[in-house]
């Protein structure tokens, strides 16, 4: 019996199943197989929820303070308070939230907040906007430089 054959004795709509199902796996294996290396090292090939460089160029930001959470899956990291030795009466927290699984100058968001020593207790201090910005800086700078490292790499 030929596949012709084989092929007419099926229903229609489980021959049209049976078709549209062979094209489609046709296609997926062609376009996986011609991605350029550019787009393997893209910012959403990772196993975290959010973009794994962002994630990685967050964690070696803070690494100066002590971790309180770090969630992976929903992309925040949040340090405890860390005084700088240089200056005991002022301690900061950072809460760093990668939003995207893009590498996108939006898709990180810093908060950070402030206490300083008075009268034997913490009081809440205003953190300036030029710190937040930088922070978010800093983390972008690392990532790009992450992903250029895995591209080149």
């Amino acid at each position: 019996m030929t596949a012709t054959a084989r092929f007419d004795r099926l229903p229609r709509t489980a021959a049209r199943v049976l078709l549209v199902s062979a094209a489609l796996a046709g296609l997926a294996a062609c376009g996986h197989r011609d991605r350029p290396k550019a787009d393997l090292a893209a910012a959403n090939v990772t196993t975290i929820g959010v973009n794994s460089y962002l994630w990685r160029a967050a964690l070696e930001t803070l690494s100066f303070a002590p971790l309180l959470q770090a969630d992976s899956a929903g992309g925040v990291i949040v340090t405890d308070w860390y005084a700088n030795p240089q200056n005991p009466g002022e301690r900061v927290k950072v809460t760093v939230t990668i939003l995207d699984q893009d590498l996108r100058a939006d898709a990180v968001r810093v908060a950070a907040s402030r206490e300083v020593m008075q009268g034997g207790g913490w009081v809440d201090a205003p953190v300036q906007a030029a710190t937040v910005q930088k922070l978010e800086d800093i983390i972008l700078t690392k990532a790009r430089e992450l992903r250029r490292q895995a591209v080149s790499g």
